[in-house]
């Protein structure tokens, strides 16, 4: 990110100062404006459209030509020929995993889907009809009451473990959440299955069967998990890092994280755009809706991520899959 190139700012007093232009690997230039603060004066971006609040080397977005990448990897050869987990130890450790390294962290995921079972009491505290990011919200942020013994942000295994726990146990805690509001027991995870068999499973198994995961739902939920994994520093990951930065506990963080994924801007656009098409109801009022949102009165929701101007290729993976 060195470079001896600047930009130069000239205030209409006559004051100057000289700020270090900086190159990624990819994507635009940026201008470092740290320094700008000793001429007593700030810079102004709501939304931060014209801002990086950190480097990074994990995903790269360019919005104008469709591109996503994972580490350097196009999501469309991720979604293709990798898993979920493999995909997660690419996130984290920055390289795709050997056989050896993949089986070893697979099995640590494996053995962390449980969760304390006194966490299970907490779900009889909602309302059947309680949102279910509402639960989220809450019984993430209880694990902080749980897990007390890999809390150090500086020390690297206690991150690997917090990260590790987290990638196991949501969505276990996901699954109890559905469980619980239509009225059936929790199933508790399986060994034998591998991460989205087992969400599977634990999401619509009952007790009275047995329960088969199709393998082609299988697979496309493993995609869809995939194109989801990391989306750079969107309003989620932004919420996560600024609790963060206080050195507060790792999954109070992320429950913070998830209240900002709740919004009908950021995840919740999924939920927002279910509505529509129940708003709309069939067919015949399709043409309809489409004037009234010409006309304002309504909302299109669920028609394009904003930050690709092109196309966005996770909808290709998508539609295919």
């Amino acid at each position: 990110m060195e470079s001896k190139r600047v930009a130069t700012l000239t205030l209409d007093d006559g004051r100057s100062i000289e700020f270090p232009i900086l190159s990624g690997t990819l994507g635009p230039d940026v201008i470092d404006i740290r320094a700008l603060s000793k001429l007593g004066i700030f810079t102004y971006d709501p939304a931060f459209f014209a801002t990086s609040s950190c480097t990074s080397n994990i995903t790269f977005i360019d919005g104008d030509a469709g591109l996503l990448y994972y580490r350097g990897y196009p999501i469309e050869q991720l979604a293709q020929k990798s898993d979920f987990l493999e995909v997660c130890y690419l996130l984290l450790n920055g390289e795709l995993p050997t056989a050896e390294q993949k089986a070893q962290f697979v099995s640590s995921i494996t053995h962390h889907t449980m969760v304390h079972d006194q966490l299970a009491r907490f779900f009889n505290g909602f309302r059947r009809d309680a949102h279910p990011m509402a639960v989220m919200v809450g019984v993430v942020g209880a694990l902080s009451a749980f897990y007390h013994d890999s809390l150090d942000i500086n020390n690297p295994q206690h991150r690997e473990i917090s990260a590790q726990r987290l990638l196991a146990k949501v969505p276990t805690i996901a699954a109890m959440t559905h469980k619980y509001s239509v009225g059936e027991p929790f199933m508790y995870p399986k060994n034998k299955f591998g991460f989205v068999e087992n969400l599977m499973y634990m999401m619509f198994a009952t007790p009275a069967e047995d329960y088969v995961p199709n393998p082609v739902l299988v697979r496309a939920l493993e995609r869809i998990l995939i194109l989801h994994a990391d989306h750079e520093q969107n309003a989620s990951t932004s919420t996560v890092r600024l609790a963060g930065s206080s050195g507060a506990n790792p999954f109070a963080c992320i429950a913070s994280g998830i209240a900002a994924l709740w919004g009908p801007a950021h995840g919740g656009a999924n939920e927002a755009a279910l509505k529509m098409l129940e708003e709309i109801g069939d067919v015949s009022r399709v043409a309809e809706y489409v004037q009234g949102v010409k006309d304002k009165k309504y909302k299109l929701m669920g028609f394009g991520h904003r930050v690709y101007k092109n196309m966005d290729p996770r909808a290709s993976v998508m539609r295919e899959t």
